[in-house]
């Protein structure tokens, strides 16, 4: 089988790309011809150590870090350049045997490669990391208010509203993005083929997705090796994993710290580092961390509290603590609550509620042996059908044989 990765990034930028280059190594560790297609480079070592894979990295700047800013305003609409390097990349592809799967294209890509994939006659499959395929800041999140979005995308009602993270002029360019990326770009109305990895991400964006698509359901992975699991009552500390952003609700847990004189550590950085440290002077904020420090972070934790305040699409550090035998505090409005029985493998709060989600991490704290026996239930059920990369490959495999088993859509 031949297989093509869209990306944005030809190294690990966040989660999406972690899925999708390391999905690609180990694709064509498994006999699969692969190409990695991408616009922003370095392109990470691994790619280019792993026989049967081939790389074409345009080596262009990401869109918000372009020194030339008209340049980056022209190609976040309509990325010229990467479709007509597309076009001879895959000049010695048959549709009849090649999958194109898209994971990211709003930070390089744009949507000219699948309006260029599309007029080759070539499947498609998107992964739905985000909400870009539909909102325009691909969030379905209000940020000057902290709100969840309600909103039909692209409504006038959407258009008119100012949601985001910048300012109001930034977020009629993106209007202007998905505008070019919906018609010229046919995406997502060029696209039969849809991967959803939880059941509310797909609940929130598959109305507005074509009425003949196929949704199948990949788990992302995580790379994680089996350990004891964790003793959780020796330690004291409530952590947070992640990019210290407002989306991400980490100025909720900060209130708890300062409320319940609570030991609280971040594990990571961002734009609300500051802040934090206003509301809590006695937090401790790390910084980023390799993955092996921040798991081993993680582990010495009493719970991992997951605020995020928008809808997630999965909320892969859940199950890493989960496959560590940590407990994790979730809210109700977040994907990552199918990760979390409530009062079985974790607690679950009422989103965006600084008060309820106080109570829950009071519990936890008073009762350290609940703390342990949550974690233990939550290790035990993970590693009866853990989300390695071997399963999500196998996953992968028998999707790309039903996409192209199926009759073409025509272009």
């Amino acid at each position: 089988m031949n297989i093509v990765i869209l990306s944005d990034f030809a190294y690990v930028d966040g989660g999406a790309s972690k899925i999708a280059l390391g999905s690609a190594v180990a694709l064509a560790e498994r006999g699969h011809r692969v190409l990695v297609f991408s616009a922003v480079g370095p392109v990470d070592s691994m790619l280019r150590e792993t026989a049967g894979l081939t790389v074409v990295c345009l080596g262009q700047h990401e869109i918000v870090a372009d020194p030339n800013r008209l340049r980056a305003i022209v190609r976040g609409f309509w990325n010229r350049n990467a479709a007509v390097r597309l076009r001879e990349s895959l000049a010695d592809f048959s549709p009849d045997n090649t999958i194109l799967h898209l994971h990211t294209w709003t930070k390089g890509l744009s949507g000219s490669v699948v309006r260029l994939a599309a007029s080759l006659g070539f499947r498609v499959v998107l992964t739905l990391h985000d909400y870009f395929s539909v909102c325009p800041t691909g969030s379905f999140f209000i940020h000057p208010t902290k709100q969840l979005c309600t909103l039909r995308p692209m409504s006038a009602a959407c258009i008119a509203t100012n949601c985001d993270s910048r300012n109001y002029g930034h977020k009629l360019w993106r209007v202007g993005r998905q505008w070019a990326q919906s018609h010229p770009g046919r995406l997502p109305g060029g696209i039969r083929d849809f991967i959803s990895i939880s059941n509310l991400s797909q609940q929130l964006i598959q109305p507005f997705l074509p009425p003949d698509m196929h949704m199948h359901r990949v788990p992302n992975f995580i790379d994680i090796e089996q350990r004891e699991p964790a003793n959780v009552e020796a330690f004291s500390t409530f952590s947070f994993a992640g990019r210290l952003s407002p989306e991400k609700g980490p100025d909720l847990l900060a209130e708890c710290a300062r409320m319940l004189a609570l030991n609280v550590r971040f594990i990571g950085s961002g734009p609300l580092k500051d802040e934090l440290m206003r509301i809590a002077p006695s937090v401790t904020v790390t910084g980023w961390q390799s993955p092996p420090q921040a798991r081993e972070l993680m582990r010495q934790s009493r719970a991992l509290v997951f605020p995020s305040r928008w809808y997630e699409t999965q909320g892969l550090v859940v199950a890493e603590a989960a496959a560590m035998g940590v407990p994790v505090i979730v809210p109700s409005t977040s994907a990552a609550r199918e990760w979390v029985e409530d009062g079985v493998t974790g607690l679950i709060f009422k989103g965006g509620d600084v008060k309820d989600l106080a109570l829950k991490i009071t519990r936890l704290r008073d009762a350290p042996s609940l703390a342990s026996a949550l974690g233990r239930e939550a290790y035990d059920r993970y590693w009866q059908k853990p989300a390695t990369l071997i399963r999500h490959c196998e996953q992968l495999e028998e999707t790309y044989r039903k996409i192209l088993s199926s009759a073409p859509r025509l272009s």
